[in-house]
């Protein structure tokens, strides 16, 4: 699949298939969000994989909206240092795993974790070291159906030439 059709394709999924998904599959993913552009380089993102399933339910359980992460086969947990942009960056890490995720025939969905009221909790759980951020919760893993589409602002309405308002 190319990235045009990944980005056009890619659909929040959060009822999964309980096949596990291949350590090599896992890596190449992850191998994609290390790949995302950072601020001067910095590169300040962690990935924790998580594929135990007590511990997706704990992580389940801390969450608001992210109950689903206990079915995923795979739960991965975006860190990053305590920089200046470090939201920014670790939002572009997420974002590639999402669309190296569609692109292996994966399902996935972004679950909130900066300024969430568990990103401490979660951060203790999987032993990060203080000075780290929790970004993002990502569930991953073969999707049960596939999602439609949700409706979608057109481009006629969102796209702007030369200022604001511009058509």
């Amino acid at each position: 699949m190319d990235a045009i059709e990944a980005l056009k394709t890619r659909r929040s999924v959060r009822s999964f298939k309980p096949d596990p998904v291949p350590r090599e599959v896992i890596e190449e993913i992850i191998d994609c969000a290390r790949l995302a552009p950072s601020a001067m380089n910095l590169q300040p993102w962690e990935f924790v994989v998580v594929t135990d399933e007590s511990m997706r339910k704990r992580i389940a359980d801390l969450t608001d909206y992210g109950k689903f992460i206990a079915q995923a086969p795979v739960c991965i947990a975006v860190f990053c240092k305590d920089v200046k942009y470090y939201l920014e960056d670790g939002c572009a890490a997420t974002e590639n795993i999402l669309i190296a995720a569609r692109a292996r025939g994966l399902g996935s969905c972004w679950v909130a974790g900066d300024k969430k009221f568990y990103a401490e909790s979660v951060a203790e759980l999987l032993g990060v070291p203080k000075g780290y951020k929790l970004v993002s919760l990502i569930a991953l893993g073969y999707p049960d159906r596939e999602p439609g589409m949700p409706s979608k602002r057109p481009l006629s309405e969102v796209l702007h030439w030369e200022r604001f308002g511009g058509r």
